[in-house]
């Protein structure tokens, strides 16, 4: 149940993005590891409400928000981080690479020491808000393209486009790339795929059209939050979604970050780099399996583990 495999060496962890939550995902492990739960106690002071409670017991639509969802899964990743660090810190001292699905670069940038857990809170709070916000005034969606290759579901982006907002959002693995728009296009473009040669399309459960350019609007609300934090060189190297690469520099970081919500996510190409440099064991820490179900599309010689597993 989440220990290091016996021999496993360079080790990477991981941590997911929004999407991930579900009610109950903060369980009784935490009234059992005292510096799991001190996260959500501070979490709680900062954000203004009891965040365990609204992990624990939802209602989900109030979980699901943007608003809401993203400290919950910062936090919750977190905590369950010191659950694992309390049992077996080996793969978290060895770990020489981080990175985390869009939100979760968050996590994985206090997990590395760049940024205090005070201050990602505060950034991840106000960043939910501000994509929030953008969800409300330009309602859109996101569609996962299950069979196609990023090419094609450009070209198909370019089809069903229209007079609305149509883009690539994320490139999760071979096979899985998630576009993102206004309701009208993606309407259009989950018509359209099948007879395009994708597999399926799968509706994600999101607010709004993230990673694309109708979250301008949160970019300078995210930008003063980023810039009001006290950012360090991190301890090992953050591989950023932007350009799939290693960054150490905190101006550098912050730049990303504030990129990173209109842009597209490199996940399978952060992957394949971090992979690259000799990983073998990878490990998922927080809500979810999501990750680890990604890593396997892309090379399923790896092992993967989970804190809870």
């Amino acid at each position: 149940m989440g220990t290091a495999p016996e021999g496993s060496s360079t080790p990477l962890v991981l941590f997911p993005g929004q999407g991930a939550q579900f009610v109950g995902m903060a369980g009784d492990w935490v009234e059992t590891c005292p510096t799991a739960a001190a996260l959500f106690d501070r979490g709680s002071a900062i954000l203004g409400y009891d965040l365990l409670e609204v992990c624990r017991s939802g209602p989900a639509e109030r979980l699901n928000t943007t608003a809401v969802s993203q400290p919950a899964i910062l936090v919750t990743s977190l905590a369950a981080l010191e659950v694992l660090r309390a049992r077996d810190p080996s793969p978290l001292e060895a770990a020489r690479l981080t990175a985390g699905l869009s939100l979760g670069e968050y996590t994985a940038l206090v997990f590395a020491g760049a940024l205090d857990f005070d201050d990602a809170v505060r950034i991840v709070a106000e960043r939910g808000r501000a994509m929030q916000d953008c969800a409300e005034a330009s309602p859109g969606g996101m569609v996962a393209v299950l069979g196609m290759e990023r090419d094609a579901v450009a070209s198909l982006c370019d089809a069903c486009r229209g007079d609305g907002v149509l883009q690539i959002a994320n490139v999760l693995c071979p096979g899985n790339i998630v576009v993102s728009g206004s309701l009208d296009a993606c309407s259009r473009l989950e018509e359209a795929a099948p007879v395009a040669g994708a597999m399926k399309c799968v509706r994600l459960e999101v607010a709004g059209a993230f990673h694309t350019q109708l979250m301008e609007p949160a970019v300078n609300r995210l930008a003063a939050a980023v810039a009001a934090a006290a950012f360090r060189p991190p301890r090992i190297p953050v591989v950023s979604n932007v350009d799939a690469r290693p960054h150490t520099d905190p101006d550098e970081i912050r730049g990303l970050l504030t990129r990173q919500v209109v842009g597209v996510v490199e996940w399978q190409e952060s992957m394949a780099y971090i992979l690259s440099t000799g990983v073998e064991m990878v490990w998922e820490i927080g809500p979810g399996r999501v990750l680890r179900g990604l890593l396997k599309r892309i090379d399923r010689s790896v092992a993967t583990s989970g804190v809870f597993d």
